[in-house]
Parts: C-alpha cells; structure tokens; sequence
C-alpha cells in the first residue's frame, strides 16, 4: 500500500462519492460558516484533500486567491466539471498532495484540511509541510475523523477493507493525539469546536495559528 494506491482508491470511487449525501448537513454549513468567519478578503488559501471541490466552490468567492488540491485527479476532474457550470476568478483546482508543494513558492495564510489528516500516512510529516507553506501567523483548520475515539470494531475492520479494496489508508489517532502532532509542529491551538449536530461523532473542528 502506497500514496500510490489511496489515489487509484480515491479514482475509482471518485463518481460515486460526487453523488454521496453530506451525512450531517447542518454541521457541514456550520463548520462552512465558522471558516467563512475566519478568512479574510486578502488571504491565499490552500485546502489539501478538496475532493469534488463542493467546499472550495462554497468558499473560495470570500478570499483572494483559492488553491484546492486532491490525490485523487479524478476527484479534480469532477471539481473541475463543476467550476465550468460557474467559475470562481480566485479558486483553482490541482492535482497534489502537501508533500508536494514547493514552501518557497507558496506561502498562504490559511490552510484548510477538511476529513483530510486521517487519510495521511505520515502525519508528523504532513503537519510540518503545512506549517512550512503558511505565512507567519497563518491559521490551520482541521476536522477530520479521529478513528480511537470511535467504536473499536472500526479500527479492526478497516484493515479488512483495505485488503480488498474497499477503504482506502487510515490512520488511527485521537482527538488529544492530533492536538499533541499539531503543536509539536509548530502550531498553537486557538479553538477545538465540535460542529456535529447528530452527536459528538469524533471529529473536532481544529483552528490553530503558526508560530
């Protein structure tokens, strides 16, 4: 298993996931607002793990410039489709990983990660090419799942399911674990927000700042 394979994973599901209900609606558009409210006209924006762009294409008409980046490029070739029915000035759409952004040459002041850091396999790693691409004092905005606080069959089935191609890389971590990888990347943490409105179902809204 690679970063090669989650990305095969990611294209073959592509057109399905396009047509997936949001499972939780109303936390979606809250954690939307929440984001909305922290961006700022100027910013440069750059969100990993974009999908189908439907977040991208809700929030990049708020910013200056709007880089949304999947694995996936079947993912950017919906995301793409979808810009063409009403295109953005400011949003353009990638194929890329945060390992494969240049720091030097792309310095923005926030950087979005929407159920994104659960499907990294180097999470430090990431983490730290995160803070090296944000400019000084840039904010990092995370909700992804944290698979140790759900219920434990899923960490034990999800090796079955990637065995025979039914789940993509997973990594398995709690909410306090993640704070723990984001600090020791440098970052502070402004804000840990639960936006689920079925629960708490384990996916914290993460807001932390450069330092």
């Amino acid at each position: 298993m690679s970063t090669a394979s989650d990305a095969r994973f990611w294209d073959r599901s592509s057109r399905k996931y396009a047509i997936s209900a949001i499972a939780d609606q109303a936390g979606y558009e809250r954690t939307l607002d929440r984001t909305r409210a922290l961006l700022r006209p100027n910013d440069r924006v750059l969100e990993l793990g974009c999908g189908t762009g439907t977040t991208a294409l809700r929030l990049a008409d708020h910013v200056q410039g709007y880089l949304a980046t999947d694995i996936s490029a079947e993912m950017i070739a919906i995301a793409n489709e979808k810009y063409a029915a009403g295109p953005i000035p400011a949003l353009v759409f990638r194929t890329a990983t945060a390992e494969a952004l240049t720091p030097a040459a792309a310095q923005f002041n926030a950087v979005l990660g929407f159920s994104y850091l659960h499907l990294v396999r180097d999470l430090p790693g990431t983490l730290r090419r995160i803070h090296a691409v944000l400019a000084a004092e840039g904010l990092f905005i995370s909700k992804t799942p944290c698979v140790g606080d759900m219920n434990p069959l899923i960490k034990f089935a999800l090796p079955a399911m990637r065995a025979i191609g039914k789940a993509p890389y997973a990594g398995v971590f709690r909410a306090a674990d993640l704070r723990r990888h984001i600090c020791a990347a440098g970052f502070d943490i402004l804000a840990t927000e639960n936006h689920a409105t079925k629960g708490n179902e384990a996916r914290p809204y993460i807001v932390a700042r450069k330092i």
